[in-house]
């Protein structure tokens, strides 16, 4: 059974640390990979980055370009998302005046001192994408492997 909508699962949780000069996204999906995590999702991450790269909220399937590249000094106040192979994040950070910013993430969080995440795998449950032609960008899919 496959649903756009949701399934029930139970959960297994995994916790991983990323250290200084590491690319947060690209770290995350490869312990994803790693681990052959079929539905994952973040629970929580905190931690800081130097850059950061992030497609704001006005951003459309056909315009794209509204990006932010960050550089400086940011602690990470929120990360959000499922990390399937084409990964949905979203990430709130807070500067040096404690001023915050987010969007979804494109790449580039190059970890500071530390990203400390705690990572959900629904067990019962794989997450793909599929292009949904209302918004134009590839969606979220749950498939549910069994039965409840």
């Amino acid at each position: 059974m496959s649903s756009a909508g949701g399934g029930s699962s139970s959960l297994q949780v995994h916790a991983v640390r990323f250290g200084p000069g590491q690319e947060l996204l690209g770290s995350l999906q490869a312990f994803v990979e790693e681990r052959r995590l079929r539905a994952p999702f973040i629970i929580t991450c905190v931690g800081s980055v130097t850059k950061a790269t992030l497609r704001l909220a006005n951003a459309t399937a056909t315009n794209t370009n509204e990006v932010l590249h960050l550089s400086g000094r940011f602690e990470i106040v929120s990360l959000v998302g499922t990390l399937n192979p084409d990964a949905h994040l979203h990430i709130c950070l807070s500067d040096t005046e404690g001023k915050t910013v987010g969007g979804h993430v494109l790449g580039d969080l190059q970890v500071f001192t530390t990203a400390e995440v705690v990572v959900g795998e629904a067990v019962d449950l794989r997450f793909s994408r599929e292009m949904d032609e209302r918004t134009g960008f590839p969606e979220l899919l749950v498939q549910q492997l069994t039965e409840q």
